[in-house]
């Protein structure tokens, strides 16, 4: 059995992959505690006999004292343009609290594990494929110890919120998807993949920065 030191945090723990993600750091034999940032409590983090849940109105509030003492910092928060209601407000939730975050992570000796998305391109005309490139560029010129970027394509799931494109697009990838067995680039992945590669690179990457784009995320090492 592992030696359960790590204790990590979370941003967008109450989301699709945020809570596979903290089912299975709970189940994790090496993670000990889990600190999940949320805007209200939840019965269902109450279940979890490793998780504390720090309740933050604002999320821009998250300071040095917080993220001390975790080794590992996961997020998982992301919108949409619609969800969000503007692309202001888009911003504001997918670049402007993922930079904070990271900026409390600067020059501490803790992993910083992302989601970003597949086609993230700061030159991209898509200003949500614009935004995440913003995001992956400001990332990577941080002094974070160590960093790990993933690029999921369309996220499978059930989700508390309604997202019409993705949920057509879900229901049409699963009448293909017997026949599209193979992994290929858009291939859609399940938000327990995209879940399990975070946890896998919080355990195993040794390099200082690694892209895991969506090809690595269906097929896991």
């Amino acid at each position: 059995m592992k030696k359960a030191h790590n204790k990590a945090i979370v941003i967008g723990a109450t989301g699709l992959v945020g809570q596979a993600l903290v089912e299975q750091l709970q189940q994790a034999d090496d993670f000990s505690e889990i600190t999940v940032v949320v805007r209200k409590k939840s019965d269902k983090f109450n279940a979890y006999s490793k998780v504390n849940q720090l309740v933050l109105d604002d999320f821009l509030l998250l300071n040095d004292e917080d993220v001390a003492g975790h080794s590992h910092a996961f997020s998982c928060l992301g919108s949409t343009i619609k969800q969000a209601g503007s692309k202001q407000a888009f911003y504001a939730i997918d670049y402007e609290i993922n930079a904070h975050f990271a900026d409390l992570i600067q020059d501490k000796n803790i992993h910083l594990l992302v989601i970003s998305a597949l086609g993230a391109n700061a030159k991209s005309p898509i200003f949500y494929n614009k935004v995440k490139g913003e995001l992956e560029n400001y990332l990577k010129q941080l002094t974070i110890y160590k960093l790990s970027i993933f690029q999921p394509s369309l996220l499978i799931g059930k989700r508390s919120d309604v997202r019409v494109f993705e949920d057509m697009a879900q229901t049409l990838f699963k009448l293909v998807e017997k026949t599209w067995t193979k992994p290929f680039k858009v291939k859609p992945v399940s938000a327990e993949q995209l879940a399990h590669t975070m946890l896998q690179a919080a355990q195993t990457q040794s390099a200082a920065f690694k892209l895991y784009d969506n090809l690595s995320i269906q097929q896991p090492s």
